[in-house]
Formats: structure tokens, C-alpha cells, sequence
């Protein structure tokens, strides 16, 4: 009997254990990622909301000015990079850190902190483990931001930098992360043209781009459509690559080439790139 009652007992503990009644955090979990370059930026935090009160100030608010902040909820916020980057120009080797900031009236203070054991604890924060500390101009939201958000946007057109932004309450922070893949794609270059010939057109391509050497960039993209002449993509770089050397000629009847392809295959947003591009070149 008391055997069978030890049983019943274990069991209603075990039932009791597993019963557990799930709620909405008061600071729900959040994460973002994006590609700058080669380079994999990924955030994760948690994001507390206003609930009618008032953030950032001088007095009478959740985080004063000039104290420090694990800049999010719970276990604060973490920052990674695949690759060593610039952040706010200052050398940050590749791996994960622990964002901590000092809000202010017009500029902030933000830390980006090796230690990532101390989580969210401020008291916890020794300066001689900070991989970055710089300070940045804050910008005024026009309408109220309800929930503690982080985005990284304004990637620039040469991908070489983006825009992490903190923003809560009617203040947006943005700092700048900055990366360097040339080394990493001239190597790539180096080493993939020579053994897959289809790796010419983003070779020539990327030499377009950066203003390299461009009668070797026509020479490649020369060898990628020996495989496809009638490529209205691979043609129409050709052109760009003949004006950037000066050959009007060249360029128009190369574009006008990529444009009659381009027909064919019914792509209409080709077509009106090829159209422009010729009427650059009259």
C-alpha cells in the first residue's frame, strides 16, 4: 500500500513538473541579421516596452542620463561578426559581444564588451574588457517607438558599410559597422577563374565595379560569353565595360545586342537598361 502510494505520489509530482502554464514575456525575445559585404552581422535581445512611462531623461525616468544601460532586457544584448570589422572606425576582431550604452541628451556612449558572462549585470562591467567604446549622435523619432527595437539598414550601395540602429521611445541611435572583403574576393578571383571559367563574368564584374583593370574585366567577360553569346546579362556588362574604357562604339552595338536578346526573352527590365545605356552613349 504505501508502495503504491510513493507511485501515485511521484507520479502527481511528475504530472505537476511538466504542467507548466505558458505566458507572454514582458520583454519577448528578438532577433536581426543581415549580410554587409561577406560579412554576417546577427543581434540578438530582448525587447522591454514603454507601458506609459517616460525612458530617457534627466530625472524621474527609467535610465538617466550619463548610467549605464545593458541596452535591451534580461540577459542584455549580444552583437556577432563573421569577419573583423570597423565600428565607428574603431578595429573590432570577428566573434560576439555585449552591447552596453550610456544614453545622453544629444549623443550616447556605446560599448561593445568581451565578457559576455556578466549578461545584463552593469555592476558586473569592467572597462579593461571593452573591445570598442565610442560615442555617437542620436537623432529624434517623430512618433513614439512602443517596443525597445535594434535594425540594420542604410547598407550602402558598395556594400562596404551599414547602419546598426537602437531605437526606443522617440530616440534612435545608429552607429556604422564598416568591412573589407576586396583581400577575400581578389583571392577568390585568383584562385576560381582558373579553375571554373564560369567565374569570369563576376570576376569582370567586380573589376567594373571597383574601377580595376578594365580591358582585363573585358577580356574575362569575352571568355564568359564564349559559352553563351546571346547572355543579355553577360553582354550588357560587356557594354558598361567598353563605355568605362571609352569605346562609344563598341558599347552601343554591345548594348544593342544585350537589348535584342533581352526581347527575345521577354525581360523588360533589361530591355530598359540596355535602352538607357545606348542613349547615354549617343
Amino acid at each position: 500500500m504505501k508502495k503504491t502510494l510513493l507511485i501515485v505520489a511521484m507520479a502527481v509530482m511528475f504530472m505537476v513538473a511538466e504542467a507548466q502554464i505558458q505566458t507572454p514575456a514582458a520583454s519577448p525575445a528578438g532577433s536581426v541579421s543581415s549580410t554587409i559585404g561577406l560579412t554576417e552581422v546577427k543581434i540578438d535581445y530582448f525587447r522591454p516596452r514603454l507601458k506609459g512611462r517616460k525612458i530617457f531623461g534627466e530625472k524621474d525616468v527609467m535610465y538617466p542620463h550619463g548610467t549605464i544601460w545593458r541596452t535591451g532586457a534580461n540577459s542584455g544584448t549580444r552583437i556577432s561578426f563573421s569577419d573583423d570589422v570597423k565600428v565607428e572606425g574603431i578595429n573590432v576582431p570577428k566573434g560576439e559581444y555585449l552591447i552596453f550604452t550610456w544614453p545622453g541628451a544629444n549623443e550616447w556612449t556605446v560599448s561593445l564588451y568581451n565578457d559576455l558572462s556578466i549578461g545584463g549585470n552593469t555592476s558586473a562591467y569592467d572597462a579593461s574588457k571593452e573591445a570598442a567604446k565610442f560615442k555617437v549622435k542620436t537623432k529624434k523619432l517623430a512618433e513614439k517607438v512602443e517596443t525597445f527595437t535594434i535594425s540594420i539598414d542604410d547598407i550602402a550601395a558598395d556594400n562596404k558599410s551599414g547602419k546598426v540602429t537602437l531605437a526606443w521611445e522617440n530616440t534612435a541611435v545608429p552607429f556604422t559597422v564598416a568591412v573589407d572583403f576586396d583581400e577575400e574576393v581578389m583571392k577568390a578571383i585568383e584562385a576560381n577563374t582558373k579553375v571554373n571559367p564560369g567565374n569570369y563574368f563576376q570576376a569582370a564584374s567586380y573589376y567594373l565595379e571597383t574601377g580595376r583593370d578594365l580591358k582585363q574585366a573585358l577580356a574575362w567577360m569575352d571568355l564568359a560569353l564564349q559559352s553563351n553569346p546571346n547572355a543579355f546579362w553577360m553582354l550588357h556588362q560587356k557594354a558598361k565595360i567598353q563605355k568605362a574604357l571609352g569605346d562609344k562604339k563598341g558599347a552601343i552595338e554591345t548594348a544593342t545586342a544585350s537589348l535584342n536578346s533581352a526581347k527575345q526573352a521577354n525581360n523588360r527590365d533589361y530591355q530598359t537598361m540596355n535602352q538607357e545605356l545606348i542613349n547615354s552613349l549617343k
